[in-house]
């Protein structure tokens, strides 16, 4: 299988203790953009995408495809959270498998709502595709985002360098029944 094409898409909201995760919608858009163009958010991410860019790129509705979850709090999105899978020819430890992402608006950072909200995203992966092993990249300059994947239970598995620095991908092994 080379994507999540085989969920249904979108779910029912998921809901949380304090978010609810959902799939995109025309009035994210604005959002979306915001949090692709942040350069706080996209620190450790190669760098902010062009705001004129994405104004003219970006579709209608920005994510429709299946594991692209908005994170809403209190009716508004605050970020989003992307189960995609790795291409297959990928020359790592990723290969073929599903890969956690996750981006939210500096304001929402700190608060434990990227925790709440990925741990929900992966609780649906492991009904959806049981048996799934999920991966997750982030720079090993983000202490928050090692932090995060520790807490989530990912493991080191290799290094290499992406966006002239290091990086870090760790590996969630598949929960057993």
């Amino acid at each position: 299988m080379d994507d999540l094409g085989s969920v249904t898409w979108p779910p029912e909201p998921i809901r949380t203790e304090r978010l609810v995760l959902r799939g995109p919608e025309a009035r994210d858009r604005p959002t979306v953009i915001e949090l692709l163009a942040s350069a706080e958010v996209h620190t450790y991410l190669g760098g902010p995408h062009d705001r004129a860019e994405l104004e003219e790129k970006l579709p209608e509705v920005p994510g429709q495809s299946p594991g692209s979850f908005v994170v809403e709090l209190d009716g508004s999105m605050i970020g989003q959270v992307l189960l995609r899978r790795a291409p297959a020819d990928r020359r790592s430890a990723a290969a073929g498998k599903v890969d956690l992402g996750y981006l939210f608006l500096p304001h929402s950072w700190g608060q434990g709502y990227a925790a709440e909200a990925c741990s929900a995203a992966l609780n649906w992966l492991d009904e959806v595709l049981p048996g799934e092993p999920v991966v997750l990249a982030t720079q090993t300059a983000n202490t928050a985002s090692l932090r995060l994947a520790a807490k989530l239970g990912f493991t080191e598995v290799e290094r290499f360098v992406a966006w002239d620095a290091e990086q870090w991908l760790g590996e969630r092994p598949a929960p057993t029944r």
